[in-house]
């Protein structure tokens, strides 16, 4: 395995992702491959894209062949990130044929919900060329799959957020009501912070330009997220901020109005559609 990109790609987190999604789907044996195989019958396959995009899960594909069947030799053609089109060939895999049948579905499932979020996110950084701004993804993914989604934006080109609620708080707009305000809502954070000996980045949200000053006379955050404001807003919002922190623009931004959003001059722009609401690339194993 080569160096992985992040710190949540662990040897053990992929195994266990792996173990558990072909429990889920082989469960106490592949009976189709078992029933009409023979046992000691060797071919092999290559993987056939049949659409155009951005390829991502090439890292993934040989650790799940493997956890299947040690003796799977597969052989990549491309590499995660390669501009594909329809007809290319990804990888080569050659071994038992039971094995190849059973690895099948987990590696095209992850393949092909890869591919798309990373052709999707390589999409909306173009919109973002001639600005700084950064693309970011959310916690708006499938549960048990984040690993991948959010592994998929990194190839893609985009920026991950924090992968899951233990790495960094951000203060919503739920929180900054339940606490009765912003500045409440980050005094109570740091108070937490140092009782239980913690040091992760906060980030405030704010809704209007009133509370973004609250949350620059408060002071003590790390970044201040500008949730569903309009470009005219964001601007001004940046502006009164004026680089004493970073900001990032969120709440229903599209590809139709990414490009004036980062525009404004805000360092982050996080889109949840990314992981929630991308079309996965076709990908075929075919036998040859």
């Amino acid at each position: 395995m080569q160096n992985l990109p992040a710190p949540y790609l662990t040897p053990e987190a992929l195994t266990t992702f792996i173990r558990t999604a072909l429990a889920e789907d082989v469960g106490d044996g592949d009976h189709s491959a078992l029933a009409a195989i023979p046992a000691d019958a060797r071919n092999r396959a290559h993987l056939l894209v049949k659409g155009d995009g951005v390829l991502a899960g090439m890292e993934l594909a040989p650790l799940i062949f493997a956890e299947v069947d040690p003796s799977l030799t597969m052989t990549p053609l491309l590499a995660d990130g390669a501009r594909v089109k329809h007809g290319d060939i990804a990888f080569t895999v050659e071994g038992p044929a039971r094995s190849i049948l059973t690895a099948e579905r987990l590696v095209l499932n992850c393949m092909q919900r890869m591919s798309g979020i990373a052709t999707y996110t390589a999409h909306l950084n173009t919109l973002l060329a001639g600005t700084s701004a950064k693309l970011l993804d959310t916690r708006k993914t499938t549960p048990n799959f984040r690993l991948c989604e959010k592994w998929a934006v990194l190839i893609g080109g985009g920026v991950n957020h924090r992968y899951g609620l233990f790495d960094m708080i951000i203060l919503k707009d739920n929180h900054v009501d339940y606490a009765g305000s912003i500045g409440a809502a980050i005094a109570a954070t740091h108070a937490y912070l140092q009782e239980k000996g913690l040091k992760l980045p906060i980030e405030i949200e704010t809704r209007s330009l009133a509370e973004v000053q609250q949350a620059l006379d408060a002071g003590g955050i790390d970044r201040i997220m500008l949730d569903n404001m309009p470009p005219e807003q964001l601007r001004e919002a940046v502006a009164l901020i004026a680089g004493r922190f970073p900001t990032e623009a969120s709440g229903g931004i599209t590809e139709q109005t990414i490009g004036d959003v980062a525009r404004t001059g805000v360092d982050y722009i996080s889109v949840g559609a990314l992981t929630h609401s991308v079309k996965s690339l076709d990908l075929s194993l075919k036998a040859f």
